[in-house]
């Protein structure tokens, strides 16, 4: 039975309206496309935009500890060694032996009998694939290979010919050029511990099972955080990001009820992690991990200490010693968070239309700082007569925020497209716009409408728009 609390949108629905309206699109769609990747549309584009510049904003803008830094992808294969991602980034794989599909075996097992498999031997999965005699997904068959471990990394080569290439790996994660310049950094910004290092950036992961839309990627983007800290008092650091990350969360428009905080068992936690904690939300199909939470303790920066040979301790000038940092990862992903704003803000609902009659309507309720448009202008009619004073306001409004310019068919169906893609406010020039220099806002979400000055416009909006922020918030 579904959870009651589940935002009641299906996945099939925000896949639809995210190629309608140009948020997400599938990608090379014209050669039928290619496994789990996606392009992003001009709406999907500016959210994602809104999203990444919210968080910059709000970790290293306002804090005067963290800076921020942007890796190359491309490291030297010796990092991932050391790092331990060569031996330790694996998946539990396996195969039908009669259709060939593969599988994550931890998920299937998690799909199919709702027993959480994470972090389990692939001799217990073996096992638990056979008690519960779990067949095949695709064919219906029970037919396996035994499981084993498969490495995530998609490798690549540097060089003119296979013979002489350097083989290399695609970064799975952004942590590692954070560690590789950590000495740099802090030296070069003069920053004491504890102190950040921010990145946002690509990560590629060959993953066995991608799927659900944007949930599971093979190329993600991830926003990070390198938190450098005394390992003597790290839990209450490791306590205050989960209030953060949290907090970054809701102020998207993310219900609390659809949020948790799930600690990592011992036996599922990475190689390097001494604590994690997910904060999981509630997606149409079921809790799954949003953001992530590690402590890597010394892990990382004594192994590359020791790998290379280079002293990477901090000096405590205070205290007269040398350490080497422990570490606090807060990570968050720019296109699950893009997924959970798109099926949290939607919603149909039975109005009234412009005659009286019975109607519906499809709605977006993106808290404004999200939403790829902030304001419509919109031109009663497509007459010369409107179009210079619409294009005037048009250019008043968007030097202010990103607008949208609609003069095509009706305006009632204009209004409806505009709510469908999320549009918080669309300012109306009517007619009698050129007599009383006034136009008309609409609230996308009472669809209320005052009649403002142009002159009062953009005060106007500021107005309306951090209203609707602080409704939807709550």
């Amino acid at each position: 039975m579904a959870d009651e609390r589940a935002p009641q949108v299906s996945m099939d629905t925000i896949v639809s309206l995210s190629k309608r309206r140009g948020f997400v699109f599938q990608g090379s769609e014209l050669y039928g496309g290619l496994a789990n990747t996606w392009d992003y549309g001009p709406l999907g584009t500016e959210m994602r935009r809104n999203i990444k510049d919210l968080w910059w904003q709000r970790f290293v803008h306002q804090r005067a500890n963290i800076v921020g830094m942007d890796g190359s992808i491309l490291l030297n294969p010796r990092v991932w060694e050391v790092s331990g991602h060569v031996s330790e980034f694996n998946d539990p794989e396996i195969d039908c032996r009669v259709c060939n599909s593969r599988f994550r075996a931890d998920t299937l097992i998690e799909d199919r009998v709702g027993i959480n498999a994470d972090g389990k031997s692939v001799e217990e999965l073996n096992a638990l694939i056979t008690e519960h005699e779990i067949k095949c997904p695709t064919c219906g068959n029970y037919d396996w290979t035994p499981a084993r471990k498969f490495n995530l990394m998609f490798q690549t080569q540097i060089g003119p010919v296979d013979e002489s290439a350097t083989e290399v790996y695609l970064r799975p994660e952004t942590a590692q050029s954070i560690f590789m310049q950590y000495r740099n950094i802090q030296l070069s910004s003069r920053q004491r511990i504890p102190f950040g290092v921010a990145q946002i950036g690509k990560a590629f992961r060959n993953e066995v099972t991608p799927g659900n839309f944007i949930f599971r990627l093979l190329e993600l983007e991830q926003m990070e955080i390198e938190y450098f800290i005394d390992g003597d008092n790290w839990e209450p650091v490791f306590e205050e990001w989960l209030e953060e990350q949290q907090a970054f969360v809701r102020s998207l428009g993310i219900s609390a009820e659809h949020l948790r905080a799930r600690e990592h068992e011992p036996d599922e936690l990475s190689h390097y992690s001494k604590r994690t904690v997910d904060l999981e939300y509630l997606f149409p199909f079921g809790w799954k991990e949003l953001t992530g939470l590690a402590y890597r303790g010394d892990y990382d920066l004594r192994m590359h200490q020791e790998g290379s040979g280079t002293n990477l301790t901090y000096f405590d000038q205070a205290n007269d010693r040398h350490f080497i940092p422990h570490v606090v990862e807060p990570t968050f992903g720019v296109d699950r968070l893009l997924l959970i704003v798109l099926i949290e803000s939607y919603a149909e609902e039975e109005t009234v239309d412009a005659n009286g009659k019975a109607s519906s309507r499809t709605v977006m309720r993106f808290v404004p700082e999200v939403a790829p448009y902030k304001v419509a202008v919109l031109p009663l009619s497509r007459k010369p007569e409107l179009a210079g004073t619409a294009g005037e306001v048009f250019d008043k409004v968007r030097e202010r925020y990103v607008a949208e310019y609609d003069e095509t068919q009706n305006i009632g169906r204009r209004y409806r497209r505009q709510d469908e893609i999320g549009t918080p406010l669309c300012v109306t020039v009517d007619f009698d716009t050129l007599d009383d220099n006034a136009v008309t806002v609409r609230d996308r979400d009472t669809m209320e409408q005052v009649r403002v000055p142009i002159s009062e416009l953009l005060p106007t909006l500021d107005e309306q728009l951090n209203k609707m922020s602080a409704r939807l918030l709550g």
